[in-house]
């Protein structure tokens, strides 16, 4: 029987929550706490307001961001699956250099979509030191990444940047002479509104939240159009991707980006396929009942790799 993937050793949020230790950092969430069926200290995951309250009180408290807040209806993520993918990344990186993950401001990362709560660039630097240039098409979800930026006074970290052209994703967005140790992507994973709210309805179910006399968010963890659905779904964003990355080869080491489908897998390998790439790679995530995978290409072979991660540390090849 094959297990389920379990949060990454490195994570900071293995088994539950210390909410004392949280309430103390953050005692503004001390209004939101209930007793879950199972007589265990919890917040109500279906109140937008407690669980945006529950974020600012963990990345206070485990990351150190004094200031976060997002605009109404945005993505608030699940930071500790965020967290995951960001350690994963690591790792990949560490095949190809000296068998650590790589810290420091000399490894940066492209993040698509970087949305109104900038959580990766947040994390990653937070962990691991690293630079983050973030994208996005809404105007509205970068203002409010920037000012998550300024007052945390991450601007030396952290650069944002708008992606002009919806219909494009890499093109028209990096700079010839950019460099990136790896890009990553949460792609909108729905075709339409209507899928991502039967989504949210099963997942309600689920967790054994459907009381019918209870009003329910339509979207648990909110978020808007080009965040949790586009034309053509996951695997039309993701082939997209995968077709301009053949144009940045020399510019980024390694791409990625998060698959929620397992369906979709076939056309995706059969896009890397059609692409070229010289490697690639799936890892599968897991967190609770949502099983997801990181899908990771390159244009370099391992010589390439490792003279790469030599030049960025500075230290010569043998």
């Amino acid at each position: 029987m094959t297990s389920k993937p379990t949060l990454h050793p490195r994570n900071r949020h293995q088994g539950r929550y210390d909410f004392p230790r949280l309430i103390e950092g953050y005692p503004e969430l001390g209004r939101f706490m209930i007793t879950n069926p199972y007589g265990k200290p919890s917040i109500d995951f279906a109140d937008p307001e407690a669980v945006r309250v529950f974020n600012r009180a963990l990345l206070k408290t485990q990351y150190g961001i004094q200031h976060w807040d997002i605009p109404a209806d945005y993505l608030c993520p699940p930071i500790p699956g965020r967290a995951d993918y960001l350690h994963v990344l690591a790792d990949l990186l560490a095949e190809d250099g000296a068998g650590e993950p790589p810290r420091g401001p000399k490894v940066r990362a492209l993040d698509i979509g970087v949305g109104a709560n900038c959580i990766y660039p947040l994390l990653g630097h937070s962990d691991y030191r690293w630079r983050f240039l973030g994208s996005d098409i809404d105007p509205v979800a970068l203002a409010a990444a920037k000012a998550i930026v300024q007052a945390n006074a991450l601007g030396k970290a952290i650069d944002l940047r708008q992606q002009n052209n919806p219909k494009h994703i890499l093109m028209g967005l990096l700079e010839p002479d950019e460099r990136f140790d790896v890009t990553l992507c949460n792609p909108p994973f729905h075709a339409s509104r209507e899928e991502a709210t039967r989504g949210s309805q099963r997942k309600w179910r689920a967790l054994g939240k459907a009381d019918p006399k209870r009003k329910l968010p339509v979207l648990n963890f909110g978020g808007r159009n080009n965040e949790l659905w586009c034309e053509g779904g996951e695997i039309r964003f993701v082939t997209q991707l995968i077709g301009e990355s053949v144009q940045y080869a020399r510019q980024v080491l390694w791409f990625t980006t998060l698959v929620s489908k397992a369906s979709n897998l076939p056309g995706i390998e059969a896009a890397l396929k059609k692409a070229g790439v010289v490697d690639r790679q799936v890892v599968d995530m897991g967190q609770g009942q949502k099983q997801s995978r990181m899908v990771a290409w390159t244009f370099h072979d391992q010589t390439a790799r490792q003279a790469w991660h030599a030049a960025r540390s500075g230290k010569s090849q043998a």
